[in-house]
């Protein structure tokens, strides 16, 4: 009998998957991740994927599956991979996705680890996304369902790691989820899906990052394209790509965060039409297949997780970089953001965004 290791946050998804399991044969154990703790724990109640409420809605299931139930202690992990890289990159002027680092990281990684320390087959996950073998080749391809496909976030995945991975709900949609956690009896089967970033489930970025690091950051000057000052903002960390709302400016027009430069410590503001980028430059480019192509690759690429994957052409410059250059300008390219590139539903990579050209931006590229 295969093994398999659930991964449990407590929300229905993941619940749901751990039923299939089981009821397809497997001996199951139930897992969730404990990544933090203290104060920069979200132990209060949100729309977060680690509260206690959360850990105790999976003990309850697991406990209804009649499945052995465990939670590992990540918390260091969790501060050096995720919560230390998302300080870092918004200390840059960029705006980092850390579902994906947690995946790649933490998931992916760890709990692969951890599987393979237990003599487990397997790691389950309730991602909506599939895994198809073809010709001694793991793809990685979107779910049936794409309004709520996850492909997006998991293009780390190695071949290895796919070998070794399930996605039992990568061809349901979420009504079909609800109605078997409903026919279960299952606790969650009407609970909310998690929203929020788990380490800050008040949203307020600026106010974590200032708890966490025990620091302030300074004002500086908001500047139009020319380089006239606009009025002071807050700083840096308080804004993204394309914000136009919280600005705290009296402005004749509407005006956007089209760049921020960590540098001179100043943010600056465009019109619309200074949003719109053809090119993008990505490192940390991970391959699915293994295999870096050679040459131009024609391909359709997405630049964040709610985002339409459009055409465009990828020039490999690296063994983890590429250029890509879309047929059509794309709006708020934002860099910390991932570039994920498909052909058809499956995945074929993906990378960070550092660097963009766009009109009357000039470049931005980033460490």
């Amino acid at each position: 009998m295969k093994k398999a290791m659930i991964a449990m946050s407590g929300g229905v998804d993941s619940s749901v998957a751990a039923w299939l399991m089981k009821r397809d044969g497997y001996d199951c154990m139930g897992v969730t991740m404990r990544l933090f703790a203290g104060e920069d724990s979200c132990e209060q109640k949100g729309h977060t994927c680690c509260s206690l409420d959360d850990v105790e809605d999976a003990r309850s299931v697991a406990r209804q599956l009649g499945i052995p139930y465990f939670v590992f202690n990540f918390t260091e992990d969790f501060g050096t991979q995720i919560m230390d890289r998302f300080v870092c990159a918004y200390e840059n002027g960029f705006t980092p996705n850390p579902c994906i680092d947690c995946n790649r990281y933490m998931k992916f990684e760890k709990l692969m680890k951890r599987a393979k320390e237990l003599d487990y087959d397997y790691v389950v996950t309730g991602h909506y996304a599939r895994i198809e073998e073809q010709d001694g080749k793991f793809l990685l391809k979107k779910a049936i369902d794409e309004k709520k496909d996850q492909s997006y976030v998991l293009y780390s995945l190695t071949q290895e790691q796919l070998a070794h991975t399930l996605f039992p709900l990568g061809g349901m949609t979420k009504p079909q989820i609800r109605e078997m956690a409903e026919e279960q009896g299952l606790i969650n089967a009407r609970k909310h899906d998690s929203q929020d970033i788990c380490f800050v489930p008040d949203g307020d970025y600026a106010g974590f990052i200032e708890r966490y690091t025990g620091r302030s950051f300074e004002p500086g000057n908001f500047v139009d394209q020319e380089g006239h000052v606009l009025g002071q903002h807050k700083g840096i960390i308080c804004y993204t790509i394309g914000q136009r709302k919280g600005l705290g400016l009296a402005l004749q027009e509407p005006m956007y965060v089209c760049r921020i430069d960590p540098k001179t410590n100043t943010v600056v503001l465009g019109r619309d039409r200074d949003l719109w980028s053809k090119e993008l430059t990505a490192k940390d480019f991970h391959w699915i297949s293994g295999e870096v192509p050679t040459g131009t690759q024609r391909i359709k690429a997405k630049i964040r997780y709610r985002h339409q994957e459009q055409w465009a052409n990828a020039e490999i410059t690296g063994p983890d970089s590429i250029h890509l250059v879309f047929d059509e300008p794309q709006r708020a390219i934002t860099c910390g953001q991932s570039v994920v590139l498909y052909d058809g539903d499956v995945v074929v990579g993906g990378g960070t965004i550092n660097g963009l050209c766009g009109s009357g931006s000039g470049m931005e590229s980033g460490v």
